[in-house]
């Protein structure tokens, strides 16, 4: 916490007016969500609507790996402007542990006003924006430039208000219902699912009003985990070979199985 606070004192004595400020590209694109839904309620979620569930800043601060594993079996929940929630529960991570991390958006230690996010406080989120069009959402954890990625989510509530989000941001395969394990299978897809766009970066999901983590339901039990390497990183080197991945075995929602990994794990 306090390398942090250090980093982004420092940082700002650098960084002019407008880039501090809190802006969206023209050139990045702005989800919205529909706005003829009404609230939908999935056949796998029963547990009641509380906010005293919520989980707090004390959860966030923790390094970046036991954190990832940690976030597997809670429930992100995002409310659409309409009260409209949408749950998921995460069933894929993965670990980024600072600047020595050469996968890492803060790797060298490098502080910028794209990776702020990064350096901030436990539970703050990094939005971040890929092939000019999709987003990535991570959540800082404790340690300088230490961050956790969302990789995928089992949906639980609002599916066909997700359903309507991804097929109208997605590409290809147009006209082509989507399948509920499509839905949150992956970074973008759980972005999109939930309408999280760059206007979500630098929010603490510890106390946002429309973004939040609930603890899992209670009798949800321990998920067996499984670490495998990280996905779409092989430009790292060691590093792109390092069990920095966490998944839920058995899940039918993460997005890449790794069946060696799996196999390694029984030995």
């Amino acid at each position: 916490m306090g390398q942090k606070k250090q980093r982004l004192l420092e940082a700002e004595q650098h960084l002019s007016p407008p880039d501090r400020a809190q802006t969206l590209s023209p050139l990045e694109p702005c989800l919205r969500p529909p706005a003829t839904l009404s609230p939908q309620r999935s056949i796998y979620f029963s547990s009641p609507k509380s906010h005293s569930a919520q989980l707090g800043s004390e959860f966030f601060d923790q390094p970046a790996v036991p954190l990832a594993r940690a976030f597997l079996g809670q429930v992100l929940v995002r409310r659409l402007e309409d009260g409209t929630e949408l749950r998921g529960r995460i069933v894929e991570t993965e670990a980024y542990v600072g600047p020595e991390d050469e996968a890492a958006h803060s790797r060298g230690g490098r502080l910028t006003p794209r990776n702020r996010g990064m350096f901030m406080k436990p539970g703050t989120l990094y939005v971040y924006i890929i092939y000019g069009m999709y987003f990535c959402m991570n959540v800082s954890s404790r340690g300088d430039g230490a961050c956790v990625l969302l990789r995928a989510l089992e949906p639980l509530e609002g599916l066909e208000t997700m359903r309507q989000l991804r097929s109208t941001l997605r590409r290809g395969a147009a006209g082509r219902a989507l399948k509920d394990r499509e839905l949150c299978s992956g970074p973008s897809k759980l972005c999109q699912a939930l309408a999280i766009d760059k206007s979500f970066d630098q929010r603490d999901l510890a106390t946002d009003k429309a973004v939040w983590l609930e603890r899992s339901p209670p009798g949800s039990g321990e998920p067996a985990v499984v670490a495998a390497a990280r996905v779409g990183i092989g430009h790292a080197g060691e590093w792109a070979q390092k069990p920095l991945r966490f998944y839920v075995r058995g899940s039918p929602w993460v997005s890449v199985v790794d069946r060696a990994a799996e196999q390694n794990a029984r030995t």
